[in-house]
């Protein structure tokens, strides 16, 4: 199965662009590159019905994030505060680093 192009990282700030979660921000928690999709802190809630088992004697309604595609969310620049699309700039020493195309500033430091 192919990778796709990720233009989001782990612990990155993201503004949703699409879907029931359109212009709410978080945090990401978990990227899966081969199927494109990335889960947000505390956004695309859904209820998961658990059964008790011997480590979680107590079952019920659990509330989880669920996976959203990687599509429907932009990233916050940290410099200008904005959603804004990414580059991929090689440096002098030939690492590669993301930047805002806003404002032309890196994003990873």
């Amino acid at each position: 199965m192919a990778t796709f192009k990720l233009h989001v990282k782990k612990d990155d700030m993201v503004k949703v662009m699409a879907g029931k979660e359109k212009g709410k921000t978080g945090k990401v928690l978990r990227v899966f590159p081969t199927k494109g999709r990335v889960v947000v802190e505390s956004l695309n809630l859904v209820k998961r019905h658990t059964r008790p088992t011997q480590l979680k004697p107590e079952g019920g309604i659990v509330e989880k994030e669920a996976a959203m595609s990687i599509a429907n969310v932009m990233l916050i620049c940290s410099s200008c505060s904005e959603a804004s699309r990414t580059g991929i700039r090689t440096l002098e020493d030939d690492s590669r680093v993301r930047y805002c195309k806003k404002c032309n500033e890196n994003v990873d430091k």
